[in-house]
């Protein structure tokens, strides 16, 4: 029987679309979409009724140090800032610290900047293999020297392998590379001596640019001159 009551056609009940009269109103919610809103709704209440009993049970007398460290702006709690977390000793000394990391990393950049420029320059003045030729008589030796290369004439990069010129290019690659990174961190080593500097005690003035000498993008400031005992 039941193979038979599928074998009949039945009529596929669709819901309904939203009428003519109220398109104004927008899509027609099917029941999926109920059922979803329905979820949702009751997820949150549970969620507000455990609150709720939290803080039905909870104590009075209850407290801990981040009461005190934070505070609540439009109903969310807020760390205080740790700025002021550090004395200028310790700022100083952490700044030192930074500034000897990137001076140790400025001076194994030239290192490597020094050998691998070493390598380089030696690959391109390389002197070319010497070949010994053999002649019969005067006439044959002055034909072979002739043919041969001027003296101290380095080999056409045409001739070299492949993989050769792929490596060579790679490294002239690596040497701009690094060139760019040693640019790059002297900047950065200059910016942060130059913080370190304005920390120090002492009175000093930012110079306008008609006071600069040399010009340039970056602040120059002045310090007033001191009298030391």
């Amino acid at each position: 029987m039941s193979s038979l009551r599928n074998a009949i056609s039945r009529r596929a009940h669709k819901e309904r679309s939203q009428p003519h009269a109220r398109k104004k109103f927008g899509i027609l919610e099917k029941h999926k979409d109920y059922v979803l809103r329905a979820k949702a709704y009751h997820q949150k209440e549970e969620t507000l009724q455990k609150l709720k009993e939290k803080a039905s049970f909870r104590n009075p007398d209850e407290f801990y140090f981040k009461m005190i460290r934070t505070r609540t702006k439009d109903g969310v709690h807020k760390p205080e800032s740790e700025a002021k977390k550090y004395t200028n000793e310790e700022l100083m000394l952490m700044k030192t610290q930074d500034i000897g990391y990137v001076f140790q990393k400025i001076q194994s950049e030239k290192k490597k900047i020094e050998k691998l420029g070493a390598v380089l320059h030696s690959l391109d003045n390389q002197a070319p293999n010497k070949h010994i030729y053999y002649a019969e008589d005067r006439e044959e030796a002055k034909e072979i020297r002739l043919q041969a290369p001027p003296r101290g004439k380095l080999p056409a990069s045409e001739d070299l392998p492949d993989h050769i010129k792929r490596k060579t290019a790679g490294s002239y690659r690596e040497l701009e590379a690094r060139k760019k990174r040693l640019n790059d961190l002297e900047k950065l080593y200059m910016d942060m001596e130059l913080k370190k500097e304005l920390q120090k005690k002492g009175r000093k003035r930012k110079l306008r640019e008609d006071e600069i000498v040399c010009p340039t993008s970056n602040p120059v400031y002045k310090w007033r001159k001191e009298r030391k005992r």
